[in-house]
C-alpha cells in the first residue's frame, strides 16, 4: 500500500449461526472437518508495511485464535509502492489464500488495486484478479472451476469498490472423486478518496482436515 491508514483490527471466523464446524460423527477422533466458513477484514498498513491473518482448524475442528501479522511488505509491493508514489498514486496488493497440514498452498486468489484522487474524488481506480493453485504430477490436483471480478465504478468515483471471487475443485490422490473437496474464495476491496483502503476476505470449505490454514492479507 503506497498511502492509508492503519485502524484497529477486526477478524470473525464461523459457520452458519453458532458453529465452525462438524466433524464426521463416526470418528471419535476426527480429522475431516465439513461445511467450514472462515471470515476476516483487516485496515490497510501504513505504507511499506503489511498486515495479515491466519486462522488454523484446531484438533476440535474449530478455528484456533486468530494470528494477526504486522511487518514490512515484501520486496515487490515495496518497489511498486515508491513508483506508485513517485506518480501520486496508490497501490494495493491483496492475498486470501489456503494450505494444508503440510504447508502446500493449495489454492489463492489475488488482488492488485490502483487509484488516483483528485478534489475529494477517485478520478481512476479499480482492481484486478489472479489465481492459483496446486497441481499433483500425475495430471490431478487442484483445479480453478470460476472466476468473477468487477468494480462498481472506475473514474471521477467517491470511492471505488472492487471484488473478486474463484471456486476450486480438487481430484486427485486425496479423492479421486473429485466430488469431496471444494475451496471458494472471496476478496473485498474498498478504495477510498482520502487515499486509505480497507479489505475483507472470506473463503468457504466444502471438506477441510486439521491443521489446514488461512493465511490472508494486503500491503
Amino acid at each position: 500500500m503506497s498511502i492509508a491508514a492503519v485502524s484497529a483490527v477486526s477478524l470473525v471466523a464461523f459457520l452458519g449461526g453458532t458453529t465452525v464446524a462438524r466433524a464426521q460423527e463416526s470418528d471419535p477422533a476426527p480429522k475431516s472437518c465439513d461445511g467450514v466458513r472462515l471470515t476476516g477484514e483487516l485496515p490497510v498498513p501504513a505504507p511499506g508495511q503489511a498486515v495479515s491473518g491466519q486462522i488454523t482448524i484446531g484438533a476440535d475442528c474449530k478455528p484456533e485464535p486468530v494470528s494477526v501479522q504486522h511487518g514490512p511488505a515484501s520486496e515487490r509491493s515495496a518497489r511498486t509502492a515508491t513508483a506508485a508514489t513517485a506518480a501520486a498514486g496508490h497501490q494495493l496488493r491483496g492475498w486470501n489464500e489456503m494450505y494444508d497440514c503440510c504447508n502446500i498452498r493449495m489454492t489463492g486468489l489475488y488482488t492488485a488495486s490502483s487509484w488516483d484522487t483528485a478534489n475529494g474524488r477517485v478520478t481512476t481506480g479499480g482492481t484486478t484478479a489472479t489465481q492459483e493453485w496446486n497441481r499433483e504430477p500425475w495430471d490431478a490436483g487442484w483445479s480453478l472451476t470460476s472466476q468473477t471480478a468487477k468494480d462498481d465504478c472506475v473514474t471521477d468515483c467517491a470511492e471505488v469498490n472492487s471484488e473478486a471471487h474463484a471456486d476450486f475443485a480438487y481430484q486427485g490422490v486425496f479423492d479421486p472423486t473429485g466430488d469431496w473437496y471444494n475451496n471458494t474464495h472471496h476478496s473485498y476491496v474498498q478504495l477510498k478518496a482520502d487515499g486509505t483502503a480497507s479489505c475483507r476476505f472470506d473463503v468457504e470449505l466444502r471438506h477441510t482436515f486439521v491443521g489446514w490454514n488461512w493465511r490472508y492479507g494486503c500491503e
